[in-house]
C-alpha cells in the first residue's frame, strides 16, 4: 500500500462505499475530541461504540449521540478482555479502532526534574493502553475488509524541535508513534492501515482554552479512520498532511 497523503475532504469522499455497517470503537470518548469523533463517525453511518473508564459517563455520552456504550479502562487487562469479547459477540468484527484515551499533560514538569512515577502513570494509559487494546482487538480487526487503526498522538511527540517540557506526555506520545510504525509494518500485508494523528491544539479539558474548535481536531482523526484502501499507513498526520517524526 502506498504511503501517499491526501486531504481530510478527500478521505471523506472516498468512504461512501463502506459507511453502512462499519463498526468503530473509540476510547476515552465521553468528552472532548473522543466524543466529537464518535459524533462525526455516527454521522457517516458508522455503528459507533463509545467507551470511557466510567460506565455512567460512557452511557450518558452515548445516549446523547445515539450510539452504543461500553465501559473500558485501557489500563485494565480484565476490561480490555471483556470489551474484546463483547465486540466479538455483538458484531463479529471491528472495522475502526481509535485509540484516543490519554492522561497527564504535565505542563508543570521538566525532563531534568520529572517525577518518574508520573511518567510511568502516563505511559500506562497513553502507551501501554492502546498497545494492549490493539493486541486484544486485532483478531476482530483482521476479520474486517477495511480495518483502520488510529492512534491519537500529538506534535509534542515529534522529535523535530522537541524541548524539555511535558515530559510524561511527550515521552508517551513518542513511544506511541513508534508503536504506530511497528504495527503498520506488520499489518501492511493484511490491508490494515495504522496511522498516528495529531489533532492539533484543541480547546478541551486537557488542551485548555485558546485552542481550535473540537470539531476541527476530531475531523483530523476521522480522516485517518475513514481512509480509502489505497490510503497511507505508518504515517503521522494532522489535517491529512504529514508531520515530521
Amino acid at each position: 500500500m502506498p504511503d501517499g497523503t491526501g486531504t481530510a475532504a478527500e478521505g471523506e469522499r472516498n468512504v461512501g462505499n463502506r459507511n453502512d455497517g462499519t463498526v468503530s470503537l473509540v476510547t476515552g470518548a465521553n468528552r472532548g475530541i473522543g466524543l466529537e469523533v464518535c459524533r462525526q463517525l455516527a454521522a457517516l453511518g458508522h455503528t459507533v461504540v463509545l467507551t470511557a473508564r466510567s460506565a455512567e459517563a460512557a452511557s450518558a455520552a452515548a445516549e446523547r449521540l445515539g450510539v452504543q456504550a461500553m465501559r473500558l479502562d485501557v489500563t485494565s487487562d480484565g476490561d480490555v478482555a471483556r470489551v474484546a469479547d463483547e465486540v466479538a459477540k455483538r458484531f463479529g468484527r471491528l472495522d475502526v479502532l481509535v485509540n484516543n484515551a490519554a492522561i497527564t499533560y504535565d505542563t508543570w514538569q521538566r525532563a531534568t526534574t520529572a517525577d518518574l512515577a508520573v511518567v510511568r502513570e502516563a505511559a500506562e494509559t497513553n502507551l501501554y493502553g492502546p498497545w494492549r487494546l490493539t493486541q486484544a482487538l486485532l483478531p476482530l480487526l483482521r476479520a474486517s475488509d477495511h480495518a483502520r487503526i488510529v492512534n491519537v498522538s500529538s506534535e509534542a511527540g515529534s522529535l523535530t524541535g522537541m524541548g524539555g517540557g511535558t515530559p510524561a506526555y511527550t515521552a508517551s506520545k513518542v513511544a506511541l508513534n513508534a508503536v504506530t510504525r511497528m504495527f503498520a509494518a506488520e499489518l501492511r500485508d493484511a490491508g490494515i492501515l495504522v496511522n498516528s494523528v495529531c489533532p492539533g491544539w484543541v480547546a478541551t479539558d486537557m488542551g485548555g482554552a485558546g485552542g481550535r474548535p473540537v470539531v476541527e481536531g476530531a475531523a483530523s482523526v476521522v480522516w485517518a479512520a475513514t481512509l480509502p484502501d489505497d490510503g497511507p499507513t505508518g504515517g503521522f498526520f494532522r489535517d491529512g498532511h504529514p508531520l515530521p517524526w
